[in-house]
């Protein structure tokens, strides 16, 4: 009975040194500063020089944290790249969107996709489809150019300025349907309206009779990994396209944040 107790509070203690640890370790990677002294540390987190400078000591023994012996500041170190790699290493795209798409299937009562990017095409990997008579599914495995539809807009759109220019110059677009938007010229501008909205749609642009709107998932670098869609047959999704977009962009910013991409501040 007598050592409970004391049991306790050195458990305490020590979940307390921990949580310090981390917030210490974790105000490194949201700090535009590369390098950050213990003075800095201390008065953004509110703690006391010496417990910081005690923390970092344990963390440069992990190699979580590195010393400039010359300017006496701090940066991640080593040890912290390799917890990034081995926790990006083990991302599977599909399994973590697998919960997403069958939520946002019920919520809006329509088709959830998820697509990747092989090259200059990209693929539908997984589908949910929703209990109801007239739906809409797709072909999964199947490539498609990265211009035609909502899903390979959304991709396209995202990437950088560099793979954009070489997409629409490395030859003619071809046009699936009518709808297709083919002219280079139109194309960039609509790719530029996606970038400012973060979602793209489409309407029978690369299957007559179907509509979709889309948007990507993006990574720690801010790139496109895979592209979340809703779609549905055309007549009767022009009544919902803005419920699907709000349901839709909630969804592509949780499996955001899974990937490592950090939200914007709003101003």
């Amino acid at each position: 009975m007598t050592t409970d107790k004391p049991i306790r509070e050195s458990t305490g203690q020590a979940i307390a040194t921990v949580e310090r640890a981390a917030e210490v370790l974790m105000h490194f990677t949201e700090t535009p500063s590369v390098t950050l002294g213990v003075t800095e540390i201390a008065d953004a987190l509110r703690m006391s020089k010496a417990a910081v400078h005690r923390i970092l000591a344990s963390l440069r023994v992990r190699g979580l944290i590195q010393l400039d012996p010359a300017t006496r500041r701090y940066s991640l170190g080593v040890g912290a790249m390799r917890l990034g790699l081995a926790y990006l290493d083990r991302l599977d795209i599909r399994r973590i969107a697998a919960p997403e798409l069958m939520t946002l299937s019920q919520r809006t009562n329509e088709t959830a996709t998820l697509s990747t990017r092989t090259g200059w095409t990209r693929i539908y990997v997984d589908q949910v489809t929703p209990p109801r008579e007239v739906i809409m599914s797709v072909t999964l495995g199947a490539p498609y150019p990265l211009h035609a539809g909502g899903s390979s807009k959304a991709f396209l759109a995202f990437l950088t300025e560099e793979e954009i220019e070489s997409y629409l110059s490395s030859g003619p677009l071809e046009s699936p349907t009518s709808r297709t938007v083919s002219n280079v010229a139109k194309l960039r501008k609509e790719l530029a309206h996606i970038r400012e909205c973060g979602w793209s749609q489409s309407f029978a642009e690369r299957m007559s009779g179907a509509a979709s709107v889309a948007a990507p998932v993006l990574d720690h670098h801010g790139r496109p990994v895979a592209v979340i869609s809703v779609c549905g047959p055309l007549e009767r999704f022009r009544t919902e396209v803005d419920a699907c977009v709000e349901a839709l962009l909630e969804s592509t910013a949780r499996l955001s944040i899974q990937m490592g991409w950090t939200p914007p501040e709003r101003r």
